[in-house]
């Protein structure tokens, strides 16, 4: 298994902004990384410094032991030993399923005709398509072409696996379901991958680590929980999910807040006040009575498993969101009570969006 270390990567297309600024990130092995951000900033340009399809102005990429980029080094993208899905599988049209499979193993003088034939079926089994190998890609549907271009891009066993938003070209109805496999597929393999992504559910739901890029550098990396329940920041907070943004003052080990007073976890430094950041789950819709917060409701947005109420509430820019479990009575004009559960995090006033 193998670790990916990248340090102090640049790039720049231009007198303008780098694409790429002093980025850093480090993917322990066997371990799905996933990188979320905004459209321009940085991702797509990320992944093809690391398969070797740019170089970059500055900075090193190692995989496992090895410099792939670096000062006086750049490897072309064939010795690098790293496997590639792409948005939409990438296919060969002509080739049968399992001979694209094979594809990255013809060539190889140590190793026969029957173990590159049982390679290739080992790759179909792993990916949910023992029995497909005759089918031509035409003849396959989106999602088993995506579980073709996973099998073809691990059978060689790279050092590392690089998706570029490997679900964007599926239907809602297939995604959920074709996520959970390619992470089982990934786990089985022990390989370590980065998936490049836009979409904010799918990193939190399939990776083991989420790195999330702004202005070409990252500004969080840590799992998927961490990210979402402890953001470093507000614009994390706010792009990562929903986020409800309190202006807040310390008081002791909460904050007061227009919604009450809130618990801080890891305390608040030094600061008296700034930007206290809660989700909507952490919200609940009360009585108007005796409630700490009350406000008029605005919306209701109902998604079946739950319903996202927006609420009107004094001195809160906006409104406020809260997630209630399953339908909601209540409707637009209605006054409701809100209370906080749980703890928000503490941040400096949000700074300008991307």
């Amino acid at each position: 298994m193998t670790a990916l270390r990248i340090s102090a990567l640049r790039k720049s297309y231009g007198p303008g902004p780098a694409v790429l600024d002093g980025l850093d990130l480090t993917v322990p092995a066997g371990r799905l990384a996933a990188v979320l951000g905004p459209s321009g900033c940085g991702k797509t340009t990320l992944l093809r410094v690391v398969a070797g399809f740019l170089r970059p102005d500055a900075g090193t990429v190692t995989v496992g032991d090895r410099v792939v980029c670096g000062p006086g080094v750049n490897l072309p993208p064939e010795r690098r030993s790293i496997g590639i899905v792409a948005q939409e599988g990438a296919l060969f049209p002509h080739l049968s399923t399992a001979r694209n499979v094979a594809f990255g193993l013809t060539g190889r003088s140590h190793t026969s005709r029957a173990a590159r034939a049982a390679r290739t079926e080992e790759m179909l089994e792993l990916v949910g398509l023992g029995g497909y190998g005759h089918r031509m890609p035409h003849e396959l549907s989106g999602g088993q072409q995506q579980r073709v271009a996973l099998a073809r891009a691990l059978a060689p066993s790279p050092a590392l696996v690089l998706l570029d938003e490997p679900f964007n070209a599926l239907d809602s109805a297939l995604r959920a379901g074709l996520r959970a496999d390619v992470r089982a597929a990934l786990r089985a393999a022990g390989a370590t991958a980065v998936m490049v992504t836009h979409d904010q559910q799918e990193a939190l739901s399939t990776a083991d680590l989420v790195a999330v890029v702004r202005r070409g550098r990252v500004t969080q990396c840590g799992t998927p929980e961490e990210v979402y329940r402890q953001p470093a920041d507000t614009w994390v907070a706010s792009f990562v999910g929903d986020a409800v943004l309190l202006a807040g003052r310390v008081e002791g080990k909460t904050a007061a807040t227009a919604l009450g007073r809130v618990p801080l976890t890891g305390g608040a430094g030094s600061r008296l006040s700034g930007t206290v950041v809660l989700r909507p789950e952490q919200l609940a819709l009360t009585g108007p009575d005796g409630a700490a917060a009350r406000g008029t409701v605005r919306d209701v947005c109902f998604y079946g498993h739950d319903a996202l109420v927006s609420v009107a509430v004094e001195g809160v820019p906006g409104t406020v969101d809260v997630r209630h479990p399953g339908p909601v009575a209540l409707r637009p004009g209605d006054t409701t009570g809100i209370s906080v559960t749980g703890a928000g995090t503490l941040h400096a006033e949000p700074e300008p969006a991307a």
